[in-house]
């Protein structure tokens, strides 16, 4: 298949997720609330691809969530061409992904995290996957999350869910706080042994992740809740905030190729707390 096809239909499936994503979310919250959207280039003179985020704040159930779609093509930088795989040649680089964050006002329902992008150099690739940060212990959504993921994987291949939940164990990791950011997920990179079945894990994840947040925020959200169970909340973003600062590959990635702060950042929870 052409690379220029392969590259169309990942940013126009990450496109259609973004839309049908922040659908579901307008629905959950009812018809007052709706996304702000904001566009973007990645340079101003000349095209170079760019971005729409979506925010939606303030919610019943969402403090805060943001919906991310970006598509760019440019030049790495020397530094970035010598880290990355096939740019050491030739900087030329074409990238496109979805990114979302959610953040709730309900301390039992937990922080979400998912993204998948397709990146190419010299040949594409892919990567992302989906975590899950609760701030208050639920083992039974634990064995929910990880029995949906691991049939999911199954549906492609018996061992991508064993790599890929160690991969996200070790990924989501605060070495200078000695933990783990949450109750884990699956996380994979340099996707690109077979692009047909690699493209239908991807949007089949995708799919997944949608089943998995609406199953989780539908069971927990009108659930009572403390204020000392919110202020427990509050400090678990702040190690959310830290990993994302300190570590996220996507952060760095985005910052480093002059993606848009605004939208990149977009991670980051609105209020978080330090003890």
């Amino acid at each position: 298949m052409d690379k220029e096809i392969k590259k169309k239909l990942a940013s126009n499936w990450f496109k259609l997720l973004q839309n049908t994503i922040c659908n579901d979310i307008e629905k959950l919250e009812g018809k007052k609330l709706k996304f702000k959207s904001k566009t973007w280039n990645r340079n101003e003179i000349k095209d170079e691809g760019g971005g729409e985020f979506r925010i939606l704040k303030d919610g019943k159930i969402f403090e805060k969530v943001g919906v991310n779609f970006s598509e760019v093509h440019g030049k790495f930088s020397k530094e970035m061409s010598k880290k990355i795989p096939g740019a050491s040649k030739d900087p030329n680089f074409w990238a496109s992904g979805i990114s979302i964050v959610m953040h709730m006002k309900n301390p039992h329902v937990p922080a979400i995290h998912f993204n998948t992008r397709f990146i190419y150099t010299t040949h594409g690739w892919f990567g992302g996957g989906m975590d899950v940060t609760p701030c208050i212990q639920d083992l039974k959504e634990k064995s929910f999350l990880h029995n949906e993921l691991k049939k999911m994987c199954n549906r492609h291949d018996k061992k991508f869910y064993k790599n890929y939940k160690k991969w996200c164990d070790e990924y989501f990791y605060l070495p200078h706080r000695k933990e783990t950011r949450g109750i884990g997920g699956i996380f994979f990179d340099y996707k690109k042994n077979n692009w047909e079945k690699d493209f239908k894990f991807v949007t089949d994840l995708g799919v997944t992740f949608q089943m998995i947040s609406n199953s989780i925020i539908q069971l927990k959200h009108k659930k009572k809740w403390t204020e000392k169970q919110k202020e427990i909340q509050y400090v678990k973003r702040g190690r959310y905030a830290e990993f994302n600062l300190l570590y996220d590959r996507g952060t760095k990635f985005g910052l480093q190729t002059g993606g848009n702060a605004e939208g990149i950042l977009m991670s980051l929870p609105p209020i978080a707390k330090w003890n």
